[in-house]
């Protein structure tokens, strides 16, 4: 493997990530409280009983506050944690940093398992790392692994194997 992932700086990596949020969050608000006017505007008052408007505004109102919610807390709880650095004879666990190789795929993958913010891709010394939660398939199948370990998991493509190569 030519690139070692204990060299990438998992406060700034983690900075990064809140800063994304962060920027989510206030995009997120903003859409909301848009949608929030639109459904109160006199211009979406029905006209005549067959007239929805002002309804499915209000209702993609009530799903944007929710998914603002939603973010609030991923921030708050992705905002309270603190970066740990694991060494290679370390299990995997949340906020480790893993590469790994997948079966038949010939380039190594970076991810990090966060709490919170699953899917997300942030870039760090040119290096793509991918964030996975505990409760996603590929989470729970890195939890407690070490280097050298070798694990699958399911997709909604089939079945995918994988090697750990490094932990930091």
């Amino acid at each position: 493997m030519s690139f070692s992932i204990n060299k990438i700086d998992k406060p700034a990596l983690l900075q990064l990530l809140c800063r994304e949020l962060h920027e989510d969050l206030a995009a997120l608000v903003r859409r909301q409280h848009d949608t929030q006017s639109a459904a109160t505007h006199e211009e979406n008052r029905a006209e005549h009983s067959k007239d929805t408007r002002a309804t499915e505004q209000s209702y993609l109102a009530r799903g944007l506050a929710a998914r603002v919610a939603d973010l609030r807390q991923t921030v708050a709880q992705i905002g309270r944690i603190e970066t740990r650095q694991f060494d290679s004879s370390d299990p995997i666990a949340v906020m480790a940093l893993v590469a790994i190789r997948v079966e038949q795929e010939r380039e190594v993958q970076f991810w990090w398992l966060v709490p919170a913010a699953a899917g997300r891709e942030l870039v760090q010394q040119r290096v793509r790392i991918r964030t996975v939660t505990p409760t996603a398939p590929l989470g729970r199948a890195l939890l407690g692994l070490h280097v050298d370990d070798e694990e699958s998991f399911t997709t909604p493509g089939g079945r995918r194997s994988f090697e750990i190569l490094e932990i930091a």
